[in-house]
C-alpha cells in the first residue's frame, strides 16, 4: 500500500531544522546538498516504504546518503509517520516514546 500522506512528528521537524542550520553554518552548499537529501529520501519512502530496512520498535529507516543521519519512519494504514531524524552517533531509540495526535 503506497501511503497517501506522510506526517513528520514536530521534534522530526526540529531535528531536521536543527541538522540544516549545523550544515549552514559551515557550508551553503552542504546545508543544500543535506535539503535535498532529505526531500529525496521522503519522496523514495512515500513511494516504496517496504523497500527499507526494518528499525526499532516497529518503524523503519532511511539513510540520508552522504549525511549522518537516519529517516525514522512507521506506516499506519494509509499514512506515513516520520519519527524522528537521528543522528547515526545519537543514542538509539531516544525517540520511542513519540507520539502522533491520534494515538
Amino acid at each position: 500500500m503506497i501511503p497517501s500522506e506522510i506526517e513528520i512528528h514536530p521534534a522530526a521537524i526540529l531535528e531536521a531544522r536543527k541538522a540544516y542550520r549545523w550544515y549552514l553554518r559551515r557550508s551553503a552548499a552542504a546545508a543544500s546538498r543535506f535539503q535535498a537529501a532529505f526531500e529525496a529520501a521522503l519522496e523514495q519512502i512515500a513511494q516504496s516504504p517496504e523497500r527499507w530496512p526494518t528499525y526499532l520498535h516497529g518503524t523503519r529507516y532511511r539513510l540520508l546518503r552522504r549525511f549522518r543521519f537516519i529517516l525514522v519512519y512507521r506506516q499506519r494504514g494509509d499514512r506515513l509517520q516520520v519519527v524522528a531524524v537521528a543522528h547515526g552517533s545519537r543514542k538509539p531509540a531516544y525517540w520511542k516514546r513519540r507520539q502522533f495526535g491520534d494515538e
